[in-house]
């Protein structure tokens, strides 16, 4: 079955429509359409279908979907808190099961490691996936990519996160977010990467 859309005409959604009846409704980049398929409307030219059909132009990457400071903060917490959260029930098994002082001691020593080198893993095994996105990203509905809008490769993503050390230690790294249009941090400007909502991807 052909795919129909709905389309969003003088501010309301009206529909849905064949592509042969967009074609007769003359259908414009910038229009607002959406399938049952999809969470949300996008703009025609956003879709690659469309673009094909209609010769629309890719999208350049559109300002107001860059993701904010406040949501990217808030991503990192809840990823901080799932990695956290698998070993402190670790330790909490060890400490429950072993009565070994020293042994409990050092799985609690080896988790200080342990943990920010799960998460830097972990960070760039799910960054550079099919869904662009750490479980925290995806719950804020923000992704990563590169500077055209495209999911990042494994290489840019272990090059992000080695990054992340220089936004860590000059602190200041974070903070250049609020003073570019594109509000990337200092390694998303070292890596050629940036953070949009899922609106736009």
């Amino acid at each position: 079955m052909a795919t129909e859309y709905l389309l969003v005409i003088n501010g309301k959604p009206e529909g849905p429509f064949s592509v042969k009846q967009l074609k007769d409704l003359n259908i414009r980049p910038g229009d607002f359409v959406r399938t049952a398929k999809m969470d949300d409307y996008k703009e025609a030219h956003e879709i690659a279908e469309l673009r094909e059909i209609f010769h629309f132009s890719k999208p350049l990457i559109i300002p107001q979907y860059f993701a904010g400071f406040d949501q990217r903060l808030l991503a990192s917490a809840l990823d901080w808190f799932f990695v956290s959260g698998i070993f402190i029930l670790i330790a909490f098994i060890a400490v429950v099961f072993i009565d070994d002082k020293t042994i409990r001691l050092s799985i609690a020593f080896s988790l200080l490691g342990l943990i920010p080198l799960t998460k830097f893993i972990y960070h760039i095994v799910m960054e550079c996936s099919d869904k662009q996105a750490t479980y925290g990203k995806q719950i804020i509905k923000i992704k990563v990519c590169d500077l055209e809008g495209n999911r990042i490769s494994i290489g840019k993503s272990i090059s992000r996160n080695l990054c992340k050390i220089f936004s860590l230690i000059t602190v200041a790294g974070y903070l250049v977010s609020f003073f570019n249009k594109q509000q990337q941090c200092l390694h998303d400007m070292m890596a050629g990467t940036l953070v949009m909502k899922d609106r736009l991807l």
